[in-house]
């Protein structure tokens, strides 16, 4: 049974997701450009065995999208939100590149609420800031079809296994995102720099990264594993957008480390 929730969060955003399954929660956040639709296959496989909880990061899909900057800190503060709103105590927590970045910033604010942390085609750093200004104007002016050409060939492989059906689902979510909103994530990735901090995350955690990833390249994922001391990598063929071009792999990969870390 499928419950939708709607959780306002300390500054007055309606995040808006759903809660299904059964067991030790678990916490879904999306890649920038995209909803909380793109983790499904991981849904049906892990449904059984944990209570998943998605939502829809701010800006995007069915939640709100204010005007202005956002930034990590505020994007984990909705987590926090969205954990009392829901009395979720404590959860695993796995993020796709902006939703690993929130999970960095989550974990080392707030360790104690956190089981596991999976962090997946993510990055602790992601300059130059002036790119991401550039982007930001792009789509504030000219809207989000000015981008999805280049932000499709950064997500998916040249000669990865995404069907064409895949890569059409993505553009739509890409092309539906509120500009405003995408914008405002681009703010907050624009001003993250957490490559001093992440020594401290004390989390059971899992890296997962895609060898033909050139959005976040294996060189960050090497960085973290490099950095976090409880950590483990795991690289796998595909792209960006890993759980879509490898679902199989990817939910394997990740249902294996949750058996092993515990509840």
């Amino acid at each position: 049974m499928v419950e939708a929730f709607e959780i306002h969060t300390s500054d007055g955003v309606c995040l808006r997701g759903e809660i299904q399954g059964s067991g030790p929660s678990l916490i879904f956040s999306n890649s920038l450009g995209v909803t909380r639709e793109m983790w499904q296959d991981q849904v049906t496989s892990l449904s059984a065995e944990y209570t998943i909880i998605l939502y829809d990061t701010r800006g995007h899909g069915a939640s709100d999208a204010p005007r202005g900057n956002y930034s990590i800190d505020r994007l984990t503060l909705d987590v926090l939100d969205l954990m009392d709103g829901l009395n979720v105590d404590r959860a695993h927590f796995c993020g796709l590149s902006l939703g690993g970045m929130t999970g960095q910033a989550f974990a080392l604010r707030t360790p104690a609420r956190l089981l596991s942390l999976t962090l997946a085609a993510t990055s602790t750093y992601m300059g130059p800031p002036e790119a991401w200004q550039n982007r930001i104007e792009t789509v504030l002016g000219n809207g989000m079809e000015t981008i999805a050409d280049a932000v499709l060939e950064r997500w998916f492989a040249d000669e990865g296994e995404a069907s064409d059906e895949i890569i059409n689902v993505a553009k739509d979510w890409l092309l539906e995102t509120d500009p405003v909103g995408y914008a405002g994530c681009c703010a907050a990735i624009r001003d993250m720099d957490l490559r001093p901090l992440v020594t401290g995350i004390s989390t059971p955690t899992l890296i997962l990264t895609g060898k033909n990833d050139t959005a976040t390249p294996i060189d960050h994922a090497s960085f973290l594993n490099d950095q976090i001391p409880d950590s483990s990598l795991t690289s796998m063929h595909g792209g960006h957008l890993l759980n879509l071009e490898q679902p199989d792999l990817f939910t394997d990969s990740l249902h294996h480390f949750l058996r092993n870390v515990g509840n």
